[in-house]
């Protein structure tokens, strides 16, 4: 049978309540006091029932992580940021993948719920679910990840994702092309839209034309998605053909890079590719790509910090903090050579 804190106390030669405190409040109790309840506890082999402790207190010492995609590179460099701040505090993460899937999402959110989280940190789907407002509702404090607040009684760290789509296209703009694609057009999610609008103006400004911008619709924003979009490409006309791609995020620029290695398309001498997110693969890749860079692990810290903050209560100002991203250029961009081979 398992030891109970009873157990623990006629041990060490204590009171429960000494035993508690030894627990929750170490400070409370002598040192030579505390040393005999911690080698009771070890001797016989005591696990706290947190259950309990949750019931008492109201709440766990946990926070829940809600990602859209924890095969992408970029939500586990967030995560990380998340739990650095969140182990400094004593707490641990609970990590939720949703799939960009609205019913798994909402699943996970009850979980979250039920298990008395302190808060939840979220990158939510392109709707916003109902769900996040009950449970702000009942107490439970809600940061948004890579994503804008819808108004301002709620924190939020995003990043400028239109200024993130112009850096891109300028970038290419720059070098010569003027008929570039964009791949992940489909996505309904506004990081992705954002993107695609400062893609397009940039476009726009400097070709003072709507056909200079080939848009691709895959439904996920994956490397296989990326791959049938570079073989689309390459089967196009030569006179329609984009010279370059700006991808939504850098699995999907790794996939393109990937199907023009194999299709014997010279990167960048005859396409260049830029990507988005700036993974630690995106350095790595056979041909470093190009990216705009996003602040992963510090997107998660500070939200992490700003959660915490509220979940402690007392004064909190809400804060929507909207991140600058930057522009790093790599060899999947550097040249670009014209349909007769002119540099």
């Amino acid at each position: 049978m398992a030891a109970s804190i009873r157990d623990v106390a006629e041990h060490a030669g204590v009171s429960v309540g000494t035993v508690s405190n030894v627990l929750n409040r170490p400070d409370v109790v002598s040192a030579a006091t505390r040393e005999r309840v911690l080698d009771a506890i070890a001797a016989l082999g005591f696990v706290r029932n947190e259950s309990a402790r949750q019931l008492r207190a109201g709440h766990s010492r946990t926070i829940g992580l809600v990602v859209l995609d924890i095969a992408n590179p970029f939500f586990t460099d967030v995560a990380r940021g998340v739990e650095d701040v969140a182990n400094s505090a004593g707490l641990a993460v609970i990590l939720c993948n949703s799939d960009d899937r609205p019913e798994k999402e909402s699943a996970y959110l009850d979980v979250l719920a039920e298990q008395r989280v302190q808060g939840v940190l979220i990158t939510p789907t392109a709707e916003l679910s109902p769900h996040l407002q009950t449970l702000r509702r009942r107490g439970v404090p809600v940061v948004l990840v890579d994503r804008r607040a819808p108004g301002p009684d709620q924190c939020a760290v995003a990043v400028d994702d239109v200024l993130g789509g112009r850096l891109a296209a300028e970038h290419l703009l720059e070098r010569g092309h003027r008929r570039i694609a964009f791949i992940g057009g489909a996505s309904g999610l506004p990081q992705v839209q954002e993107r695609h609008a400062g893609i397009e103006t940039a476009v726009r400004d400097a070709t003072g034309g709507d056909d200079a911008l080939v848009v691709f619709s895959p439904e996920q924003l994956t490397v296989d998605a990326g791959r049938e979009a570079a073989a689309r490409i390459v089967g196009m006309p030569a006179a329609r053909r984009p010279t370059a791609a700006i991808c939504a995020n850098d699995l999907m620029a790794l996939g393109v890079l990937q199907e023009m290695v194999r299709q014997g398309v010279r990167v960048p001498d005859d396409f260049a590719i830029v990507g988005y997110d700036d993974i630690d693969f995106a350095a790595s890749a056979a041909v470093p790509l190009t990216s705009v860079r996003k602040p992963r692990q510090a997107l998660g810290s500070r939200a992490a910090e700003l959660l915490l903050d509220e979940a402690r209560g007392g004064e909190h100002a809400h804060v929507q903090e909207v991140v600058e991203p930057t522009l790093v250029v790599r060899e999947s961009s550097m040249v670009f050579r014209d349909r007769e081979g002119t540099p």
